[in-house]
C-alpha cells in the first residue's frame, strides 16, 4: 500500500507539471501504429507498476510526455503550410481565428484591424453563429488571437485547434469471428462516429465529409466501424473530419459535424479524438446534449502525465478509458476532469477494408464500444437518461480508474 501511496503522489505531481501540450497528432495507423506498437511493446500492465520500482514507474510517464512533445513539434513542423501553434502553444489552422456570435459591428472592427472574413455561418441544426477570419499578413497565429481579444473584449475567440486520433493498429491478428454479446442484453441502435471516412462496412446509412477530400476512407475510422458491427450496432452514421487535408480535425469541423448528426437524428455519437479545450467545440457539444443527444469520447492515449483530454472533458460527455483483456487499465490510457466507464482498448482486433484482421490498441476503440452499449438500450427504452442508467447496471465494477465499470468486456472482436 505504501508504494501505491507513493506511485499516486509522484504522479499528481506529475499531471500538475506545466505540459502545454496534450495531443497525439499523428497518422493513427500509419506513423502513430508504428508509436504505439512500441508503447505496446515496453509498456507495463498496471500491476506490474505497482510492483516495480518507482523510479521506473515514473519513467514510463516522463517518457510519454516526452514523446508527445517531440511528436507534436514534429507534426506541425512537418505541416507548416497548413498547421501553426496558436497562443496555447497547440496546433491549430493556419492563418484562420474563430469569432462565435459575429455582428456587424464586431466584424467591422475585424476588417478594420487587417482580418479578412473568410466565412460567416451557423453551425447546422444548432444555430451557433461563427465566423472564420483571415489573420492580418504576416501576423503569426498566436499574436493574431490575442490582438483580436484586445480589439473585440469579451468575445469569444480562438484558433481552430486540431484534434488526433487516440489509437493504433498493428499486426495482422489471427483472432477469430465475433464473439456474440449475451442474448438478455439489447442490440441495435443507431451511433454516429466522428472520425475519417469509413468505407466497407454495411452497417453504414449515411456519411458526410467535412474536410478537403472527404469522405476519405480512413484505416482507424474501419476499425471503429467494425467494432461497432462486432457489439452488435444497427446503423452508422459517419462525418469525416480528416480527409485528405493535413489540418484535418479542427474544432469547427467536428462543430460542424456534431450539427449535422443531430439534423440526422443520431441519439448516440462516439468521438476517439483528443485536442484541447475549444470554445466553439464546447458550445456544439452543449447545443447537441440539449436536443438530447449522448456524446462518447475517449480519454486519449497520452499517459496520466498529460492534461485533461477534450472533448472527453466536457461536461456531460461520457468519459471512457480502455483496459486490456485482464481488466487493467492501459498504462497509456490518458486522463478527463471526469471519467465515465472503461471498455476493451487492447486484446482485440477489427477487420479494416484492404487489410483484413489487424490487431489494435488504445482508448480509441474503447469509446465505440462504450458507445455500442448505449445506443442499443437507447434504441430499447428511448431516452438517453434512461439508456445511461441501464448502462450503469451493467456495467462491471473495477477501481475508480475505471468509472462506473468496465462495459462490453465480451466484445473484443469487429465485424
Amino acid at each position: 500500500m505504501r508504494t501505491v501511496a507513493i506511485l499516486a503522489l509522484a504522479m499528481a505531481a506529475l499531471v500538475a507539471a506545466p505540459l502545454r501540450a496534450q495531443l497525439l497528432p499523428v497518422d493513427p495507423l500509419g506513423t502513430v501504429g508504428r508509436a504505439g506498437r512500441t508503447l505496446g511493446e515496453t509498456a507495463r500492465d498496471t500491476a506490474s507498476q505497482v510492483a516495480a520500482p518507482l523510479g521506473e514507474v515514473v519513467q514510463d510517464a516522463r517518457s510519454m510526455a516526452r514523446e508527445r512533445l517531440r511528436r507534436i513539434g514534429g507534426f506541425v513542423s512537418g505541416h507548416g503550410d497548413r498547421v501553426e501553434w496558436d497562443d496555447d502553444h497547440q496546433p491549430a489552422v493556419r492563418g484562420e481565428v474563430l469569432l462565435l456570435d459575429p455582428d456587424p459591428a464586431a466584424l467591422e472592427t475585424a476588417r478594420g484591424k487587417g482580418y479578412a472574413v473568410l466565412e460567416q455561418a451557423e453551425i447546422e441544426a444548432l444555430g451557433i453563429a461563427y465566423a472564420r477570419l483571415g489573420t492580418p499578413e504576416g501576423v503569426p497565429l498566436a499574436k493574431a488571437v490575442q490582438d483580436l481579444r484586445k480589439a473585440l473584449p469579451g468575445r469569444e475567440i480562438s484558433a481552430d485547434q486540431l484534434h488526433f486520433p487516440s489509437g493504433a493498429a498493428s499486426q495482422p491478428s489471427g483472432a477469430g469471428k465475433a464473439e456474440a454479446l449475451p442474448t438478455p442484453l439489447p442490440r441495435g441502435g443507431t451511433v454516429g462516429v466522428i472520425d475519417g471516412g469509413i468505407a466497407g462496412s454495411s452497417r453504414l446509412a449515411a456519411q458526410r465529409g467535412f474536410a478537403s477530400g472527404a469522405p476519405k476512407a480512413s484505416d482507424h475510422a474501419g476499425a471503429i466501424a467494425s467494432l461497432l458491427a462486432g457489439a452488435g450496432t444497427a446503423k452508422i452514421h459517419g462525418a469525416d473530419v480528416y480527409g485528405s487535408d493535413p489540418a484535418g480535425g479542427s474544432a469547427l469541423a467536428i462543430a460542424r459535424a456534431l450539427g449535422w448528426m443531430q439534423g440526422q437524428g443520431v441519439p448516440v455519437v462516439s468521438i476517439s479524438l483528443v485536442g484541447p479545450s475549444n470554445p466553439l467545440l464546447a458550445r456544439a457539444v452543449a447545443g447537441a446534449q440539449g436536443k438530447g443527444m449522448v456524446i462518447v469520447a475517449a480519454v486519449g492515449n497520452d499517459g496520466a502525465a498529460a492534461p485533461p483530454a477534450f472533448p472527453a472533458s466536457y461536461p456531460g460527455v461520457v468519459a471512457v478509458t480502455g483496459v486490456d483483456r485482464a481488466g487493467r487499465v492501459l498504462i497509456e490510457a490518458g486522463q478527463a476532469v471526469h471519467l465515465d466507464y472503461a471498455a476493451p482498448g487492447a486484446d482485440i482486433s477489427a477487420l479494416v477494408p484492404g487489410r483484413g484482421r489487424v490487431s489494435l490498441r488504445g482508448t480509441s476503440y474503447a469509446a465505440p464500444l462504450a458507445a455500442a452499449r448505449i445506443a442499443a438500450w437507447q434504441a430499447r427504452l428511448g431516452n438517453g437518461a434512461k439508456a445511461l442508467k441501464a448502462v450503469d447496471s451493467e456495467a462491471v465494477k473495477g477501481t475508480r480508474r475505471t468509472g462506473r465499470g468496465v462495459l462490453c468486456s465480451i466484445c473484443r472482436s469487429g465485424l
